[in-house]
């Protein structure tokens, strides 16, 4: 019998799952044999992965809960809103008045909390959209790994990914390298983001550019920067859950 709970986030390019025992002896293999580039096994019951949104229907497994481009899936019990998602599994991560802000593949949202509760929020899935499979594209395009990314004084006014992919190309005709053009372009995002969440003297980040040392060290020209990590939304959904089943069983 597998004791296992299953959490998803389902992203546009990368998807992360939560795998979660009820007990030492629970199977987490469903999960655990399918190649990943990346993976972080914390102690415990607990075990993340992260595998390419397009692997997901070649799980055998089902999921208590997801939130994401998950909604075509079928083996998913429970579909959460994004948003209600990142606000639960922030709110155990934050200690003071913080907005919390999740930057993806194409979309950006935030949500903010005053002494412990949920106070504001913002979702923005047109001129933020596809910021992060912008990067993605460009990093190939120009053959250019992320780790050679340094963040830029310089930016680029980004207004969407079109206009950045323009003024990319211009300046790299020009002859300025691609890998000092795409971090303007990443320095712009940060600006925008800055922007989009009221220009915060902190920001509280999730989402796949946590993981990009250039978009994170642009933020810090603008405020003071803590990375939460990219598991915030199925830590969120498993929180959710637990929630539940104790009003359930209470």
């Amino acid at each position: 019998m597998n004791d296992t709970k299953y959490f998803l986030d389902a992203g546009t390019t990368w998807s992360k799952i939560l795998a979660v025992k009820s007990s030492d002896t629970a199977d987490c293999n469903a999960i655990a044999s399918v190649k990943v580039p990346h993976d972080s096994t914390f102690e415990g019951i607990k075990s993340y992965k992260i595998l390419p949104t397009a692997d997901l229907r070649r799980l055998d497994v089902e999921f208590s809960a997801a939130t994401g481009h998950s909604a075509g899936l079928k083996n998913v019990l429970k579909y959460e809103n994004e948003v209600v998602a990142l606000a639960n599994g922030a709110k155990n991560a934050l200690l003071e008045n913080n907005i919390v802000l999740d930057l993806g593949s194409r979309d950006i949202k935030w949500v903010k909390f005053k002494d412990g509760k949920f106070s504001d929020m913002d979702w923005n899935t047109n001129c933020a959209s596809a910021t992060g499979a912008t990067i993605e594209m460009l990093l190939k395009f120009y053959n250019v790994d992320v780790k050679d990314l340094a963040a830029q004084n310089e930016k680029y006014a980004v207004t969407c990914g079109i206009f950045g992919l323009e003024k990319i190309m211009d300046d790299v005709a020009k002859g300025i390298e691609a890998k000092i053009a795409i971090a303007k372009f990443i320095n712009g995002i940060a600006f925008n983001a800055w922007n989009f969440t009221k220009n915060p003297d902190k920001l509280c980040i999730s989402g796949g550019f946590c993981e990009n040392k250039c978009f994170v060290d642009s933020l810090k020209k603008y405020c003071e920067v803590e990375v939460l990590g990219r598991f915030v939304l199925v830590d969120g959904l498993y929180s959710q859950h637990q929630n539940e089943k104790q009003k359930f069983n209470s």
